[in-house]
């Protein structure tokens, strides 16, 4: 079986007719222009390998084009105001937005919106999930990098607000972007500072294990999928190679180019917005402010190609081509439906389904009935009450009341416990 093919995707801010362009990694031709547009950095983002997502420079809504359709739009996302970063779930079933200081999670199957994340204090820069779809890392331009658990921000009440798992709060100047590395919740997640550090983290324990200082902002940063390097982009349009790998690595470093594995890429004039490495780790791919692309030999430090662009470049990442990138004919499995701008929302025609059943995990007031946890909490006040004569009366008439109120609850926290189980087997179930 041959290897699958990789190609680079690529906006700018410049240009109002080709929004985003595809070429081959190897030799660089143009294989697919986006029409419509243009994307802002942090802003481009592939569903399931089906459809393409950019959201409007200085707009609210997101422009939508299915992935083999690239001379028209086929839908515009509305989004409560300006998508200052967005990003898709590998497994292709929720879409993050980060609106201002909020981030707002949708389902793709409904359109609805899940959960409204207000835990930021200035507007989210970048957002990346996990491999696995179990976690996601947001930045913001309060300083903060938080780790989110999925499961339990769809888990949560409406009413309540979810809490992230982890609150790295060591940047002192606005995260700039975010790498996530492989293995899930067992991976290490890189942030990039203005303050001049590239930090590295693991989200299982949440513990900082490398803060590297440079003399200029970091604007950029990505890993090799061995995670040998980190790459970092900074200001001045250099590129910094930090090794993983010295022996005598220390928690915090001062970059210093001659050191064994550590070097600069210099080619860039401005800001490197964008990094991207190949899947076989011997490619780097970078995007600049002064309106280039370049390819690099990892191992030579070389510029391989340069791809102009017409403005400063906002999203440049290699991936492999989608199955049906390449085949006009071919249609997405599922048709993207209205997403919703309000939690909960009551209109049909603002991402509710007409028919159906849409489940929630933790949503206990859909019906007008008490739900199952409602009513043993009932029962529990009837038990605190019965040693009260006026209730229940005294002796053994109140012992044998007492006893089949708990058997009755007990019976209610299975039902309820069988029923969450399998409202998450059907949430959690791939289409």
């Amino acid at each position: 079986m041959s290897a699958p093919m990789e190609v680079v995707v690529c906006t700018d801010s410049a240009s109002q007719q080709l929004n985003c362009a595809v070429y081959d990694l190897h030799s660089g031709n143009n294989l697919l222009s986006y029409r419509g547009g243009s994307t802002s950095a942090h802003c481009l983002a592939i569903l399931n390998g089906e459809y393409l997502l950019g959201a409007q420079l200085g707009k609210n809504f997101i422009n939508v084009w299915e992935i083999q359709r690239k001379d028209q739009l086929q839908q515009k996302i509305i989004c409560p105001g300006v998508v200052t970063c967005l990003t898709a779930s590998p497994n292709g079933l929720y879409l993050l937005a980060g609106i201002v200081e909020s981030i707002y999670v949708w389902e793709v199957s409904s359109g609805n919106l899940l959960a409204l994340l207000s835990r930021h204090y200035q507007d989210v820069t970048c957002i990346r999930f996990t491999d696995d779809s179990s976690h996601f890392i947001s930045g913001g331009k309060d300083n903060l990098a938080l780790v989110w658990s999925l499961n339990s921000v769809l888990q949560t009440e409406p009413t309540r607000s979810s809490e992230p798992r982890h609150v790295w709060t060591r940047h002192s100047l606005p995260v700039t972007d975010i790498h996530c590395g492989l293995m899930g919740p067992q991976a290490r997640v890189a942030t990039a500072s203005l303050d001049q550090t590239v930090k590295l983290w693991e989200i299982s324990s949440g513990e900082l294990l490398l803060s590297v200082l440079f003399d200029v902002g970091i604007m950029s940063v990505t890993s090799d999928p061995c995670e040998h390097y980190l790459f970092c982009g900074g200001s001045d349009g250099n590129i910094f190679q930090v090794t993983l790998c010295s022996q005598g690595i220390q928690r915090d470093e001062t970059f210093q180019a001659d050191r064994e594995g550590n070097q600069v890429f210099k080619g860039h004039r401005n800001l490197v917005t964008c990094l991207s490495v190949s899947m076989d780790g011997t490619l780097l791919l970078s995007g600049s402010h002064d309106e280039t692309v370049n390819l690099w030999d990892i191992q030579s430090k070389q510029c391989l190609q340069t791809m102009n662009h017409k403005g400063p470049v906002t999203n440049a990442f290699i991936m492999p081509a989608p199955a049906n990138m390449f085949y006009p004919d071919s249609r997405p499995s599922i048709s993207l439906p209205v997403f919703s701008r309000h939690l909960n929302p009551s209109d049909p025609g603002e991402g509710g389904l007409a028919e159906g059943v849409n489940l929630r995990l933790g949503l206990n007031t859909q019906g007008v009935e008490d739900s199952y946890l409602d009513k043993a909490e009932e029962l529990l006040t009837l038990m605190s009450a019965a040693t009260d004569k006026n209730v229940f009366g005294a002796g053994e008439h109140t012992r044998v009341r007492v006893a089949e109120l708990e058997d009755e609850v007990r019976t209610l926290k299975k039902v309820n416990k069988e029923l969450y189980e399998f409202a998450a087997q059907i949430l959690t179930k791939p289409n």
